[in-house]
Order: C-alpha cells, then sequence, then structure tokens
C-alpha cells in the first residue's frame, strides 16, 4: 500500500480564541464553540456553512452533527474525537484534521475545544484515567500524578530545579507583552515563585497551569486552497502522536518513567522521533516551540524528549530564562505565556500561538519564525505534537 503525503498537505487559514477567568465566561460550552468556529471562519473569509469537517479531543461534548446543525452546514463529512489524556490529544487533533483533508474525507476542518466550569467542573481532581490504583493510595489529580514523575526526573537523572522555574519565568515574561494574558501586569520574580506554597512537591503554585473558561477554534484547509486564502497561512509540516507501549499513566511503573511519553522505547522510534521523520528536520530547525505545560516538569522532559534539551544537569545550562525568551534567547518556548501565565483551555490557546508565529503576528515574535512546534499535553497516555512552518518550508 503506497503511503499517503501528509507533509504539508494543509494548513490553518483561520484561527479564533476567547477566554476568561475560571467559572466567569458569559455563556456556556455550545454557544461558546459556535462562536469561536463563526470566528475562525471570518478570520479566513470562509462562510461557516462550508465546514464540513470537526474535530476535538478530550471527551468535549459539543460533536459535529449538533454544531453542524447550528451552523446551518451544508454537509458534515466528518466528525470525530481524539480519545486519551485530556491535553495529549490537541495536537493529535490537528492531525487528525490534516489527515481529513489530505485523504478527501473533508474539504474544511475546524479543530476545536470549549471549557466553562459551569457546564462541566474543572479538570484539578479524579477524572478521565484515575483508577483505584491510584486512589487507594491517595493519588487523585494531575498534579500528583506528574509530581511523581517529575520528582523521579530530578533525582534519577539530574535535572536541575531551576530549569523548571526558568520555564515558569519565561512564560511570565512574556505575558507582560501579552495584553490578553491573565498574567499581564503581575511579572513574576525568583523570591516570590519560590516563596509560593507547595501544590505537590516539586511543584509550586506557580508550577501549575491556570484553567480557563473559553473555546478556542483554528480553521484548516488544503494546501491549495490555502495559498488562495492567505499568504501567512501555517502549514502543518508534520504530526505525530502515540501511547508508546510500556508508558502509560495507568501503569506507574513503566522502564520511561522520566519520559513524558515522546521518547521510544526497545529500540522503537517514539513519537517525536517519527515526527521529526515525517517532517524531514531536526530539533535544531525549530525557531518556536509552544510546549503543553499542564505543570512546569512535565513540560521540561517534553522538550528534553523532542530533542530540543539535553537532559541530566546540562538542561540547566539550556534552560535558562533568557535562553527561553523571544527576541533574547535561542529556544524561545510559549510565546504567549502559556498555560501557566496566559490562559488554559485545555492547551488549544498554545496552538492559536503557534500559528501567529508563522504569521509574525505574536506579542513576543520571534524575528523570521519558519518553524513552530507544537507539544500536547505531556505526560499523558497519549500525546502528540505537530509543527507548524511557513510555505517557504515546504
Amino acid at each position: 500500500m503506497s503511503a499517503i503525503e501528509l507533509r504539508g498537505a494543509a494548513a490553518v487559514v483561520g484561527m479564533s480564541e476567547m477566554h476568561y477567568k475560571r467559572g466567569q465566561s458569559p455563556h456556556g460550552e455550545f454557544r461558546m464553540t459556535l462562536e469561536a468556529i463563526v470566528g475562525a471562519c471570518a478570520d479566513a473569509g470562509i462562510s461557516p456553512r462550508e465546514v464540513d469537517g470537526f474535530v476535538s479531543y478530550a471527551g468535549g461534548g459539543q460533536d459535529g452533527a449538533m454544531l453542524g446543525g447550528a451552523l446551518m452546514v451544508d454537509d458534515v463529512k466528518w466528525s470525530n474525537m481524539m480519545w486519551g489524556g485530556g491535553g495529549g490529544g490537541v495536537a493529535a487533533a490537528l492531525n487528525n484534521a490534516s489527515v481529513a483533508i489530505a485523504t478527501g474525507q473533508a474539504d474544511c476542518v475546524v479543530v476545536y475545544r470549549a471549557m466553562s466550569q459551569a457546564d462541566t467542573g474543572r479538570l484539578g481532581y479524579a477524572k478521565y484515567f484515575y483508577g483505584s490504583h491510584y486512589l487507594a493510595h491517595g493519588v487523585g489529580s494531575p498534579a500528583q500524578i506528574c509530581a511523581l514523575r517529575t520528582q523521579r526526573l530530578l533525582e534519577h537523572d539530574g535535572v536541575p530545579p531551576e530549569a523548571l522555574r526558568a520555564l515558569v519565568l519565561a512564560a511570565y515574561r512574556h505575558a507582560q507583552q501579552n495584553p490578553t494574558a491573565q498574567g499581564y501586569g503581575a511579572p513574576l520574580d525568583v523570591e516570590t515563585y519560590e516563596s509560593s506554597r507547595l501544590i505537590a512537591e516539586p511543584f509550586h503554585l506557580f508550577d501549575c497551569s491556570r484553567e480557563s473558561d473559553g473555546a478556542v477554534a483554528l480553521l484548516v484547509v488544503s494546501a491549495e486552497r490555502a495559498a488562495s486564502i492567505r499568504p501567512d497561512a501555517a502549514y502543518l509540516l508534520a504530526g505525530a502522536q502515540g501511547a508508546p507501549g510500556g508508558y502509560s499513566s495507568i501503569i506507574d511503573n513503566d522502564d520511561q518513567y522520566v519520559s513524558a511519553g515522546f521518547a521510544g522505547a526497545g529500540g522503537r522510534p517514539g513519537v517525536a522521533d517519527r515526527l521529526w521523520q515525517s517532517a524531514r528536520l531536526g530539533p535544531e530547525d525549530v525557531d518556536v516551540v509552544q510546549v503543553y505545560e499542564n505543570f512546569s516538569g512535565p513540560a521540561v522532559a517534553a522538550l528534553i524528549d523532542h530533542g530540543l534539551v539535553p537532559s541530566g544537569p546540562a538542561a540547566g545550562d539550556v534552560l535558562t530564562v533568557d535562553n527561553l525568551t523571544a527576541g533574547i534567547g535561542k529556544l524561545p518556548v510559549n510565546t504567549s505565556g502559556g498555560n501557566i501565565a496566559d490562559s488554559f483551555v485545555n492547551g488549544m490557546g498554545l496552538a492559536v500561538e503557534a500559528v501567529r508565529q508563522i504569521r509574525g503576528t505574536s506579542t513576543n515574535q520571534v524575528a523570521g519564525a519558519q518553524t513552530s512546534l507544537f507539544i500536547g499535553g505531556p505526560m499523558a497516555p497519549l500525546v502528540s505534537s505537530t509543527l507548524f512552518a511557513h510555505r517557504d518550508v515546504l
């Protein structure tokens, strides 16, 4: 069987995001989802009735048939959900849209996610895949699970705690240039970070992501159509996803306990390896990174898994505040402020910022950015990544 070439076959041409402080959204998830989709269509100059594909993730309740009916679309050809691990599937949802476009199953696919405390509660307690083997031992939140793996990363692998802190401080530094960020106007310094309360050791308060109400949508079309819509379209150069054998939040004795889930095992290529292989590029070719930080530790582990940062004590040489800052460092990360300092709609805002960097419209723009890596939720049972690129890279 011949493979279908996905490299650069689809592109994001429209996007929309709205976010509010937790519990303060003016509407429920359904209406916010519709507003975000209409906004993404307006950004692309496409009628919402032309949308024929719907993709979401993490069990969100707004399915394509419902949304298609409300939007009066002409034909719903593609409607599915990426299962597994909450934010671990966010990049996979974008990859799924690319597959639909490349195989001719749909022509105009929207990828979306909405969250409202009034509708569905919050994510920071025992939901999804937590079983009796966790709960019987008092482990019932993502923070606790990720803290266990992160502590191992620090103690066994020797990654310095300052590397986690640098990621957080850089996020807050970026947020000060982003007027829509929830951390805007509230700069963070070392003393404030270190004196904040522990949530689950080694995570301090500021190591933990925010949880926002809101909705985000990105509109994906074929490369040919994207070229006629906008010159700054963000092409999906490559994408990969997976749940590596022997690695799972259900089995907390796996050999790769300090991995974020993107590394290969048993000599097999992992998610990150497959991403670079399909992109025909390597980590040295990445201009800017948006990495899902449910907590700082998993984000650091994800950067290591992707080959962007060395493991062990040497990680501290790369993960400094200045080196992670746009306009200063060589590895600008989470340039909107990320989940930690900007907003958290299950990580979807990071995808929007990844596209902004290709468009050249970020509030912390990396000069001449041609490639923009988006890493989905690390340390989840299923993880995923997407590499965006400018058309000149194709």
